[in-house]
């Protein structure tokens, strides 16, 4: 295995987009998913930018790429279509031990991005080490079908309940048995359903009193 496995935390992280079009438009609107700080420097922004920057969401530099760009940047993102560029930003990437991706240049990456699933806090995320995207997107298009929205309810019920349970005065470890059997049974087919009343039921089966949905989420 090549790529060392990571979720990164880029919150408030300044994060550097070289490149204004459809591609660098959508890595920008994922690292302000995340919370990071982006700066994007491209002569010829898409209205999408320009509107994000009006707005004060990011910071918009209308130019070309200077390798002063890259002081202070935690994280780089080369998504431009011109090949002497993206390995001039990967060069002074490595130069200043900057992270940096180069949009589909694996061998140009201190690391690279893979295909995501995103459900609430629930991420799914497939890699084939930049051998194969199209085995990637048809993994992730599967996985799509199989891990619906209600995933990301059921996550923010499981930590509601966590949270609770962690008030109490025993140890965190006595939790395992109450979560494993909240996962094995119908919980998340029930919030699927959208069956309040069979869910409610159901927490009071395993939890006991006080652990009602509308409660907790």
């Amino acid at each position: 295995m090549r790529y060392y496995p990571i979720h990164l935390d880029i919150k408030n992280r300044n994060c550097l987009v070289v490149g204004g079009g459809a591609v660098g438009t959508r890595k920008v609107n994922t690292l302000l998913e995340c919370g990071a700080k982006v700066t994007v420097v491209s002569p010829d922004p898409t209205q999408e930018l320009t509107k994000l920057a009006a707005e004060g969401a990011i910071t918009l530099t209308r130019r070309a790429y200077r390798s002063a760009d890259l002081d202070g940047a935690f994280l780089v993102i080369g998504a431009t279509d011109d090949e002497s560029l993206n390995q001039k930003i990967s060069n002074d990437a490595a130069l200043n031990s900057t992270l940096c991706n180069i949009a589909d240049r694996p061998e140009a990456c201190n690391f690279i991005l893979p295909s995501t699933i995103r459900r609430g806090d629930l991420v799914i995320t497939i890699s084939t080490s930049g051998k194969s995207p199209a085995l990637a997107k048809q993994l992730r298009q599967k996985l799509e079908t199989q891990f619906g929205e209600e995933y990301a309810e059921f996550l923010l019920l499981m930590g509601a309940i966590r949270k609770k349970l962690l008030r109490q005065d025993h140890a965190p470890e006595a939790h395992k048995t109450l979560f494993n059997q909240l996962i094995d049974s119908d919980l998340i087919q029930l919030m699927q359903e959208d069956k309040t009343e069979e869910i409610n039921l159901l927490l009071y089966k395993i939890l006991g009193e006080g652990y009602r949905l509308e409660e907790l989420i």
